[in-house]
């Protein structure tokens, strides 16, 4: 009887151990950000007349009948929230605002250059920089493996450059060279060396790479 308790008891404890380390997981889970192509609700509570659905803009702005013209990309919906409340203070006395996020862009990214179909993915699980290559029909004859551009936004303006070496990648040990991407991310297959590459670029600049149709969400 004594055994059979102390099993019950391990067999509890082992299930909330699991059910805290969910838990963690779900709290620690890094939020969505707005991004160009997002579509937002605004409900005012004292004021239903100014109620507006927007879009925000390539730039990342929105514009708002009473707060004007607020960048809201890269921010979460409750940072979005937060800021056009306050500048709504200027126009409303304690404004109530219900921000909601009524469409959002898949993730995405832009492979182009030396593959077969180059344009833009959808993001349907974890891949890496190989696999987008593979969805786009995998490398021409002319491809420049061993110098692949990873384009990766780290602000409204700019982006981290990032050189790949894909080449023969075949052994397990190999595959530190492939690299996880993040929404947003953009390849680049050269045809011909590249001799000097910057470690950062401005996102205006990347039409230089890119087709602007295949970065437009």
């Amino acid at each position: 009887m004594k055994t059979s308790l102390l099993l019950v008891v391990s067999i509890l404890a082992a299930m909330m151990a699991v059910c805290v380390n969910a838990d963690e997981k779900l709290h620690h889970r890094e939020r969505y950000t707005l991004r160009a192509g997002d579509v937002l609700e605004l409900q005012y509570r004292y004021t239903p007349e100014q109620n507006q659905t927007v879009t925000v803009l390539p730039d990342g702005y929105v514009i708002l009948n009473l707060a004007g013209e607020v960048r809201v990309n890269d921010l979460t919906l409750k940072q979005a929230h937060d800021l056009i409340v306050e500048k709504l203070r200027d126009k409303l006395n304690d404004p109530e605002l219900n921000l909601i996020l009524k469409e959002f862009q898949k993730p995405y990214v832009v492979v182009a250059g030396e593959v077969a179909k180059p344009g833009r993915f959808d993001l349907r699980e974890n891949t890496t920089a190989m696999q987008a290559i593979l969805l786009s029909g995998g490398f021409t004859q002319g491809a420049q493996t061993g110098q692949i551009l990873l384009f990766r936004k780290i602000n409204g303006d700019d982006a981290e450059v990032r050189v790949l070496n894909l080449t023969k990648l075949r052994k397990t040990s190999d595959l530190e060279r492939d690299i996880q991407l993040q929404s947003g991310d953009m390849l680049f297959v050269p045809r011909d060396k590249i001799e000097k590459i910057s470690r950062f670029i401005k996102l205006a600049n990347l039409g230089l790479y890119f087709n602007p149709l295949q970065m437009a969400p």
